[in-house]
């Protein structure tokens, strides 16, 4: 399928406006959008930053670092509630919203699928999650909030990422049960984090499980915003204890 890009400027009032966007980020949204999705792609460091992306070096990561714990909470979920807004007032828009990210935008995909409005998530390595640390203050209230969310998640990571150890994957899996989400949680072996991100900059990029982990998002989303199968039914499932 071809596809089309075009830039939209949305007004914000929480901390500033501006665009930024990443390759890996830009070219994960062309894959989605090549399987017949219209993607909104928002910029997170649009308060500090031009449009030029940041590299994947120490200055480029440092930079982004700082940026994470200035930018608020306010300004974030503003920045996801105007995107999904923007979506949904397309005209092509079915009105079913995924999310998806990597890193902090595997967090900020978290917090989208806050809102109602959001049927499916898919979360790659999804940093700061079990410290509580993103936004200014760093003391987010993400896993507080788990019971906000309606749509179903896939949560993705690296059995090797340090960034996000076996105890904080423990407590968000965890989180997550006890909030009665419904959710699949993948813990890939030998993955480290950023496992997906097609840069070669910190050798961790494997394309061999990224493919599976595209066939993932494609699973959910064609599930969850294809197929019109109606709101979930809210039935618990009925397991019978044969083999």
């Amino acid at each position: 399928m071809l596809i089309k890009e075009f830039h939209k400027d949305v007004s914000t009032t929480a901390s500033g406006q501006g665009t930024m966007l990443t390759g890996p980020v830009a070219r994960l949204a062309r894959q989605i959008a090549s399987q017949g999705y219209i993607v909104a792609a928002p910029s997170s460091y649009h308060e500090f930053t031009g449009p030029e992306a940041l590299a994947y070096d120490v200055p480029g990561t440092d930079a982004g670092n700082e940026w994470k714990i200035k930018k608020t909470i306010a300004a974030y979920d503003e920045d996801a509630e105007l995107s999904v807004t923007t979506l949904s007032n397309m005209p092509t828009c079915n009105g079913r919203i995924g999310t998806t990210g990597m890193c902090l935008g595997g967090h900020l995909a978290y917090r989208c699928a806050l809102d109602p409005r959001v049927s499916a998530g898919v979360c790659f390595f999804a940093t700061d999650m079990h410290s509580h640390s993103l936004g200014l203050d760093k003391k987010d209230n993400s896993l507080e909030r788990a019971k906000d969310i309606k749509g179903e998640l896939v949560m993705i990571f690296g059995k090797s990422d340090n960034h996000v150890p076996p105890a904080g994957r423990d407590l968000i899996r965890k989180t997550l049960h006890e909030a009665g989400v419904e959710f699949s949680f993948y813990e890939i072996a030998g993955a480290q984090h950023a496992f997906i991100r097609d840069e070669l900059s910190k050798d961790r990029y494997d394309a061999a499980i990224t493919k599976v982990c595209f066939e993932m998002l494609l699973e959910l989303f064609g599930r969850r915003l294809k197929t019109d199968l109606g709101e979930h039914s809210g039935e618990k499932l009925k397991i019978e204890d044969i083999c």
